[in-house]
Formats: C-alpha cells, structure tokens, sequence
C-alpha cells in the first residue's frame, strides 16, 4: 500500500511538472513571431519601426477530476508590456470564463473554479485580453488560447447489456462458441490504457471459457448432458487498463442453456406388465397403458409403440397417445374365456426422430412382455348360426314340425336353455317353438298366395338367468303346391260381326294362375263336353297359353240373338291338375265394312234412321231441366202457403206469464188480469191462431164447464198438490198446463174434427152403454139431434 502511494504521488507530480513546464511564457503563440510595429506619420517625420509582441504563454493542461484541497492552478498570462506596476488588467472570456476558470487581474494567474471531467468535456477555447487601466486601451490584441483536460482512469468497462441469453446443444465439443459479449470504456482510448478493456470468466468454470480479448464465451467441457443439468449462469468480468491492477472492471450474466438432442433411447420402467379383460369386452375397448421412459424432450422424445411378436398379436393392438407419449392396449378381436384365459405379447417402444450422431450409443429401441388374463363372465345363449332358413309346402298340416334352431350356453356351467318367439314378429301366431328343444311347428295354416314369406324371431334365454339372452332371426319359405285353378287373365268384351265369315278369329284369349310352379305355367283352352260341337263359335289352344275363338258359320243377326254365352274349360299342367270354366260373352254388333263395330244394341234398330247420338243426349237434358223446374215451383208454393200472417216483434207466441212478481198491492190493476184464474173455463176455450192462416174454418162445440162453483184457490191449491204428488214431474220451475187431454182412449179419437173427413155419419150410439161417467159424451154424441145444434 506505501508503494502503491508513493507511486501515485510521484506520477502527479510529473505530470503537474509537465504541466507547469509546457505552460512557461513563451512567444511562440500564433501571434509571439509577429512584430509590434510602431511608425510615425510622415507629416512628423519620424520612420518606422518594429516591436516584438508582449504575450508569454502558448497552451495549458489540466487534470480531471482533481480533487485537492485548493483551486488548482492551470497557468498565467503575462505581457512585455507589464511593467509590474498595476497599470495593466488582464480579462478573460470563452468557454466557462468566469464560472469554471478564473483569473487574477493583476497577475493574470488562471485557476479552475470547479472539478472537471473529460468525458463531459475534453477542450476548452479561451479568449484574452491585457488592458490599460488608466487609457481602457488593449494593450495587446485579444487572442485565443486552449486549455485541454488530460483524462485519468475514472470510468469503469460497461457491459451493452445487463444480462444476456443464450443457448447450446447438449453434447456439443469443446470450444463451441456460444454468444459474444461486448464491454465499452469511456476513457480515451487513444491515452494511456485507460480505455483498454481485457475480459474474463467469474464464474461458470470449468464448464465455459472467454477470449480475453474478443469476449465470446465457448465451451470448455466435453459432452455436456441436459439430462443432467440444463442451466448454466457464467459471469463475465470486462477491467480495463488491460488488466492490471488498479484499473476499473465491470461484470454481466449470461445465463446459458443447454437445447435437446435425441442422445437417449427410450426405456421401459420394467420388464413386464400383467392386464385383465372380460372376454364380453368389445373391439376396440381400452385395456391399459404403459409407457417408456424418454429423458429427452419434444420431438426427440416422441415414441412408438407396437406389437413385435406373441402369441396374442392377433387379438390385441396397441395405439400410441400422441399427448402423454403412451401406448394403449385394446382389443382388436372378440376374446373368448372358454378358448383361452391367457395372452402374451411383446410390446416394443421405438423413437420416431432418432439422430444419426448419435446411433453408436446403441439401438434407440426397448421391449416389454405384456399378459393378458381373460376373466369369465356369464354370456347369453350362442345359436349355432347366424341366422335360419327353413322351407315348408303351404299345405302342411297344423302342428307339424319345420325346422330346428338349436343354441347353447358358451359358458363352463352350460346352462339350460329356454326357446321362444317374439310375437312382435308373428303377429298372427301361425308358428309356435318348443321351449325345451327349438322345434318350430305349424299353429294355423299357411297360403304362400298371401304371404310367401315369414320372418319371426327366436329368443334363446338360460332358464336360470333370463335376462342372460340372445336372438336368431328365422326365414321360413312358403313352398307352393296347386291349389288354384287358372282363370282368365281378363274380362273380355268379345263381340261378332253380323256380316262375319264362318272360321274368322274374333278374341284371342290368355289364363293366369296364383300357383307358382317350378316348370312354369301350362295352360290348355276347351268347350265345356256340353258344348263341344257349338253350331256358332269353336275354341282353337295355340300351345302358347292362349286360344283363339273363331267363328262357324256365316252371318248373325241381332234381332235374332244379340248375345251369346260360350263357356271355355282352363286346365294346367301341374299337379294336381286344377281347372276353371270360364264364360265368354261374345255380342253381336253391326260393323263396317271393314268389320270396325258400329252399334251393338238391340233397341238401336228401332230408332229413327236420322237421329245420331248427341241428338239423343240433348232430348235427355231437356227433360232432366224440366222436372228440375217442376220440382221448384211446388217447393215455392209449399213455402208461401205456410207463411205467417205476423211477421213482427210483437209476436206473442210461447210467451211465458211469471206471477212470482209482487205487485204494487191490492189497488195495483196493471200487474196481470186475476180474471183469468177467476174464469178457469176461459183457458178452454179453443181460439184461432192469428199468425197463420187456418187450412179449414169451423166451429167447436163448447162443452159444459167443469169448475162451476169452484174456488180458484181450492182449484190452484188442487192442482199443486197433483203437481207435488206426481214423481214424473219436473224438478225445476216450468209451466203447467193443466188443459191437457191426457193419454188416447181405447176408445180412439172422439173429436169432431176427425167427423168432417168422413164421408158418412159416425154412429156413438155405443157411449151410453159405458156407464154413467160417459152420459155426458152419449148427450152429446148420441143422436142427429145434437149434430144438428
């Protein structure tokens, strides 16, 4: 440490020597060599002369940073022409006059005010000036001087950045650059070793190493392995003054990292994985997984899996998880507990993006073994076919067998099974099963012409568990045999020519037949025997399942026969041999020459020669029109014969009289007229309608009155009393009348309405044999006399 300061007490002091021995008056400034001249104007008559400049001083030199106790000195103006004696003051102007330097104006010493730094400002250009203090007159020329800052080590190397990043394969070699870092120094570079940056590693040995010089950090270890460490943070340190000591330095992080390289194989965690599945599980159903073991990442680690050899590669596939890198067991075919419990695969795990660099390492490839136990579960019934096709003639007999399904229990326990038929699909129950043993028979008969096909179902369930199911679907085939006879294929409309010649054809005829036969149909034309010979008409078989009919003999006439019935005998070729007879109605027709039917109606002859068809039509319309318009006019009559004779608001028809109301008391007349219950015999009296005109005017006979002496209280009290006792009577409020006849007699109608309608007198001579509840009627009824009143 003594040293250290000696040394840098003895530095300053030369260069303050320097300093202070370049600063030393000299006249060797721009303007030391120039002579003062000093002349005479000729109207004097002195001559010239020259005299050398005064100013003694050429440049300075300052230190930075200076940090002693006084201001320090930097140099001093002085001039010839100072005589010492005061009369001279010495100014100073330009950069920091006044501020940062200063000057005595007696002695022209200048000093510096303030610290200064280099890096801030390197050069400063000044001005000045000696004048005279009692004239005010410059006794030299202004003229400019520099003072330069000399630099010292005050700055430290910076780094471009604080941190840096960077990274490198694992694995790569030695000396492998890995990022360049860069460090500055404001110092002048072009003084001294000030700005002269060295660099070197802190920390990250031995892994990395820094050229002093150029700062790229490389590598300094062989096969570096992410797998065992992936971060690296090295220090860099930048010192200036190349280094030695006492100079400045700075440091920055670089924080390293190692990127992957596919330098690892994959690896199963162990040799062997034991799985279990039911053997109902199905295609395609997820067993387990397993994994191989990858250290790297990313694409180098991607792995995939499959089935190298065994004996369940045929039952079983394996799948590789894209995402977690996994291989998925499945099942591939239908497993069977009763063929085989136990599978054994050998699962290989391979990478997909091995590096070539790298392949010496080994085979980036692993094995396991993998079992598969089968677990047993109780399966439904196994048919011992996909499906059933049984044939039966549509003549079989009810309660004949057809056929067999037979089904059995896959499982060890065989267990019994249970037949039956899904009436879903036999709606009709024709077919029934034996439950024991899956015989199919006839439960009602069968006709292939109506259904030629039947698809039922069979169910096979075990008796013990019958949820434990399955179904076989059954096709039975209706076979035919020949039940139907042949029939024509048509209705023909035959006719003949009343001018036809004996062997023409006329129709030419076909057969069909429901039967299906294997050989295909067969069909033979004859007369019935009755008619074997016909006088008028012969059936000619042309072998081709049709025949001909043909005429024998010359000419017809419709007045004669109009029509004529020819039956024909169909036969087939099958067996048994089934027939038809069918008839044939040939109508005889008037035809053209070319034998082109004209008419062939009977009535035909007997119209007009002139009138056509459409003639006959129109005649027909007119008619129709006719007794449509009769048929109107007698409606219209109808209606305006029971038309109304008040056709007005006031009509007074089914007008309900209420009496409930309590009136005004006794002096209220206005309520209703109490002569109506006073005289009951005025409610029996027949009066005419007014609103419809009477059909016959006639008078009725009064009768005599029936509630003479009678009190209308003790009558209306009577007739409530009826109404109350009486069970058919309504139970509601509702009018009673109390002026119906009742019930027919026996007696029949006594009214002498019905008299007028006779066309003699009616004897009632009967009546008074009736007793005496029935004189009055015999009074009435019983003599011309009264007919006459």
């Amino acid at each position: 440490m003594r040293t250290h300061s000696f040394l840098t007490v003895l530095l300053w002091s030369c260069m303050f020597y320097v300093i202070h021995m370049t600063s030393s008056p000299k006249r060797t400034n721009k303007h030391s060599n120039s002579e003062r001249i000093t002349g005479l104007s000729e109207n004097e008559g002195k001559t010239l002369h020259r005299t050398k400049r005064g100013w003694m001083w050429n440049q300075f030199f300052l230190l930075e940073e200076y940090t002693g106790p006084d201001t320090q000195y930097v140099g001093k103006l002085h001039t010839d022409q100072d005589k010492g004696d005061g009369n001279l003051k010495y100014i100073l102007t330009g950069d920091g006059a006044g501020s940062l330097f200063i000057i005595d104006e007696n002695t022209g010493d200048i000093h510096a005010a303030k610290k200064l730094d280099r890096e801030e400002k390197s050069l400063y250009v000044l001005r000045a000036k000696a004048i005279d203090r009692k004239t005010g007159r410059q006794v030299e020329p202004e003229s400019e001087f520099i003072i330069k800052i000399h630099d010292i080590n005050d700055n430290e190397p910076k780094f471009t950045k604080d941190m840096y990043t960077a990274s490198i394969p694992e694995m790569s070699g030695v000396g492998t650059s890995v990022i360049q870092v860069t460090a500055t120094d404001a110092d002048d570079a072009n003084y001294g070793n000030s700005a002269k940056v060295v660099y070197s590693i802190l920390q990250g040995q031995p892994y990395f190493s820094v050229d002093p010089e150029t700062g790229i950090i490389k590598t300094a270890l062989p096969d570096m392995s992410r797998e065992n460490r992936e971060q690296y943070q090295v220090v860099i340190q930048a010192k200036d003054m190349g280094g030695q000591m006492g100079g400045l330095s700075g440091t920055t992080t670089v924080n390293i990292t190692l990127t992957d390289v596919n330098d690892n194989p994959p690896r199963f965690p162990q040799s062997t994985y034991q799985f279990s599945s039911p053997e109902s599980a199905a295609p395609g159903t997820p067993l387990g997984r397993i994994k191989a073991n990858d250290p790297d990442v990313g694409e180098n680690a991607e792995i995939e899996y499959s089935i190298s050899n065994g004996d369940g590669s045929d039952m079983f596939d394996i799948i590789t998880d894209k995402d977690t890198q996994e291989g998925i067991i499945t099942v591939k075919k239908q497993l069977d507990f009763e063929n085989r419990v136990l599978y054994t695969l050998r699962v290989e795990a391979t990478n997909t993006h091995p590096d070539p660099r790298f392949l010496q390492l080994g085979p980036f490839k692993d094995t396991a073994l993998v079992k598969i136990s089968v677990e047993d579960i109780d399966e439904p019934p196994v048919f011992s076919r996909p499906w059933y096709l049984i044939e039966v003639d549509e003549d079989a007999k009810e309660g004949s067998i057809i056929g067999q399904v037979v089904a059995q229990d896959p499982d060890i326990a065989k267990n019994a099974i249970k037949y039956s038929v899904d009436r879903h699909t036999d709606l009709d129950r024709i077919f029934n099963i034996y439950s024991g043993n899956g015989s199919l028979f006839i439960s009602k008969p069968l006709d292939r012409e109506e259904t030629p096909w039947h698809n039922i179902t069979v169910i096979a369930a075990e008796i013990n568990n019958p949820k434990q199911s399955s179904q076989i679907p059954v096709f039975i085939r209706i076979l035919d045999i020949n039940d139907h006879a042949p029939e024509f294929a048509n209705y023909y409309e035959t006719f003949v020519c009343e001018n036809a010649k004996a062997g023409q054809l006329i129709q030419t005829v076909s057969a069909i037949d429901k039967d299906q036969p294997p050989r295909g149909h067969k069909f033979f034309f004859e007369l019935v025997p009755e008619f074997a010979v016909h006088p008028n008409f012969s059936v000619v078989d042309n072998k081709d399942n049709t025949a001909g009919i043909l005429t024998r003999r010359n000419g017809y006439s419709r007045s004669k026969m109009s029509t004529y019935l020819l039956p024909i005998i169909i036969f087939d070729n099958d067996y048994p041999i089934q027939s038809s007879t069918g008839t044939l109605t040939i109508r005889v027709c008037a035809c053209d020459s070319r034998g082109n039917m004209q008419s062939c109606n009977a009535e035909a002859l007997l119209l007009p020669a002139g009138l056509s068809t459409g003639a006959l039509v129109a005649i027909l319309l007119c008619i129709i029109i006719l007794l449509v318009l009769v048929v109107l006019f007698t409606a219209l009559k109808r209606q305006r014969k029971k038309e109304p004779l008040i056709i007005s608001k006031d009509d007074v028809r089914d007008n309900i009289v209420t009496y409930n109301d309590e009136g005004g008391g006794e002096e209220d007349t206005q309520a209703f007229d109490i002569g109506t219950l006073r005289n009951p015999e005025a409610r029996e009296e027949s009066k005419m309608r007014r609103d419809v005109i009477p059909e016959t005017i006639f008078q009725i006979r009064r009768t005599a009155p029936l509630w003479e002496n009678i009190d209308v209280q003790d009558f209306i009290h009577r007739r409530l009393k009826e109404n109350d006792l009486d069970p058919a009577a309504p139970p509601y409020d509702s009018l009673a009348t109390y002026a119906y006849e009742g019930n027919d007699s026996i007696a029949n109608s006594l009214s002498s309405l019905e008299s007028l309608t006779t066309e003699g007198n009616q004897d009632y001579d009967y009546l008074s044999d009736w007793g005496p509840r029935f004189k009055k009627l015999a009074d009435m009824y019983g003599g011309e006399d009264s007919d006459r009143d």
